[in-house]
């Protein structure tokens, strides 16, 4: 093994018994088909990584969701979901990758070094896949675990889940707003179209969002919002709810240790009616 994978290695944290593994993660399918091209083996069209690649993304996976569970018992199951899909997503893994500067090491053909692959994000995070399938095969779960507590976990997780429970990431406002409704005993969002209005072509729906207790019946207005879509006017909505949440964190928190719903009272809702007249 060459001082370059050698210092790899030091970066991943772990040193290979079977270098041959590493060698395998860093190769391109299409140096493996420039290779095949050239001696006529079989062996070497299948020498790529896509098989570790399919490995590691299950280990990853796995490694992320027990680290989650383990590090977090107070997080429900909809943050530890999200949470561990943006950890594990192409574009952490791709910056992940960049960290271990994992780009310089990858094998590639001719062609696809000169039309700049080696700078792709999609193939630096498959890589990136591949290479934690060539430390379980090597190590286990430890030199797996080791690296993802090190490089993707950390305050990566500790950022997504705020910007989860804000509904900032992905700007899914709705699934924010329900879950931190229900943390609060308040009951669950109802969504309703007030108006539409424009041509087909570039119409604008207005929608209420309001609180449904657990009898059925629709409470206090919380927001409305507007959208050239049924589906963003209520991410819309969701998102100014939130917005006006955020300032009765502390009713919410007293009313839930009391056992009931937080009141939201007229202050609220005036709250809210100034954000609906901001609505665009």
């Amino acid at each position: 093994m060459g001082t370059d994978l050698k210092e790899l290695e030091t970066a991943l944290g772990h040193e290979f018994s079977s270098p041959e593994l590493l060698v395998r993660a860093l190769t391109h399918r299409s140096l493996a088909h420039e290779l095949a091209q050239a001696d006529g083996s079989k062996e070497s069209a299948q020498a790529d990584n896509e098989r570790l690649e399919f490995l590691g993304d299950a280990v990853l996976g796995l490694v992320v969701a027990d680290a989650l569970f383990t590090l977090h018992p107070d997080w429900r199951e909809g943050e530890l979901t999200r949470v561990r899909s943006l950890l594990v997503s192409r574009q952490h893994m791709a910056q992940v990758a960049e960290v271990v500067g994992l780009g310089k090491h990858l094998r590639l053909s001719r062609g696809e070094e000169r039309s700049g692959l080696r700078r792709k994000s999609t193939v630096l995070s498959n890589t990136m896949e591949a290479v934690m399938g060539a430390l379980f095969v090597d190590g286990g779960l430890e030199p797996v675990r080791a690296f993802v507590c090190r490089h993707v976990m950390g305050e990566a997780a500790e950022r997504l889940a705020l910007e989860l429970r804000s509904g900032a990431a992905l700007g899914n406002y709705k699934s924010a707003l329900q879950e931190r409704l229900q943390a609060a005993g308040a009951g669950a969002p109802v969504y309703r179209v007030k108006s539409e209005s424009g041509p087909d072509h570039h119409k604008r729906f207005l929608v209420e969002v309001r609180l449904k207790s657990e009898l059925g019946q629709k409470g206090k207005p919380l927001a409305r919002g507007m959208g050239r879509t049924k589906k963003h006017a209520e991410q819309d909505a969701a998102r100014r709810a939130l917005e006006g949440l955020a300032n009765f964190d502390g009713q919410a928190a007293a009313a839930h240790d009391a056992g009931g719903a937080p009141d939201f009272g007229p202050d609220f809702e005036s709250a809210a009616e100034e954000k609906e007249q901001g609505a665009p």
